[in-house]
C-alpha cells in the first residue's frame, strides 16, 4: 500500500518530529541520515529499518520518488541510526518487499504483516576498510 502524498507532508512537520524523538523505543524504528542530491543539505529521515546479516532493509511507503530514496540511489551512500548505533552505508538498491523479506533477520513478523507493500531499499554496512560487510560497524 502506497500512502498518500498528503499524509507524507503532514507527516514531515508533525509525525517525524516526534518519530525521531522517541523512535529509539519502537523495536524496527530508525533514521536514515542522507544528503540532498541538489541542495547539499543533511536530511534526518525516520523509517522502519529491518535488519539483515550485513545490512538493512529500509520499507518505502511513498514509493521510490520520495526524495529520501533519490537522495541515498544518487549518494551511494547514507547513515541509519537504530538503537544507539550509527552505521554507514552503502550500496543502496531497490528490491520488492517479497524480494527483500528473505534478507530480514529481525522482527521478521512485523515485515510480514507491515502495510508497506511496494518496494524496499536495501543498502550493505560499510566496514572500517572502506568495503561492504561487517554489519555493525560504528563511526
Amino acid at each position: 500500500m502506497r500512502v498518500p502524498r498528503a499524509v507524507a507532508r503532514f507527516n514531515r512537520h508533525i509525525t517525524n518530529p516526534l518519530a525521531l524523538a522517541l523512535g529509539g523505543w519502537v523495536p524496527t524504528v530508525g533514521s536514515l541520515e542522507h544528503v540532498g542530491r541538489k541542495s547539499g543539505k543533511r536530511y534526518r529521515t525516520p523509517l522502519n529499518i529491518f535488519d539483515t546479516d550485513d545490512g538493512y532493509v529500509i520499507l518505502i511507503g511513498y514509493g521510490t520518488e520520495s526524495d529520501w530514496v533519490k537522495n541515498v540511489l544518487a549518494e551511494g551512500a547514507a547513515t541509519v541510526h537504530k538503537h544507539g548505533k550509527t552505521v554507514q552505508v552503502i550500496d543502496p538498491r531497490i528490491l520488492s518487499k517479497a524480494e527483500a523479506a528473505p534478507l530480514v533477520t529481525s522482527a521478521r513478523i512485523l515485515y510480514r504483516v507491515h502495510p508497506y507493500d511496494e518496494a524496499a531499499l536495501v543498502v550493505t554496512a560499510r566496514s572500517s576498510s572502506g568495503q561492504s560487510g561487517g554489519f555493525g560497524t560504528t563511526i
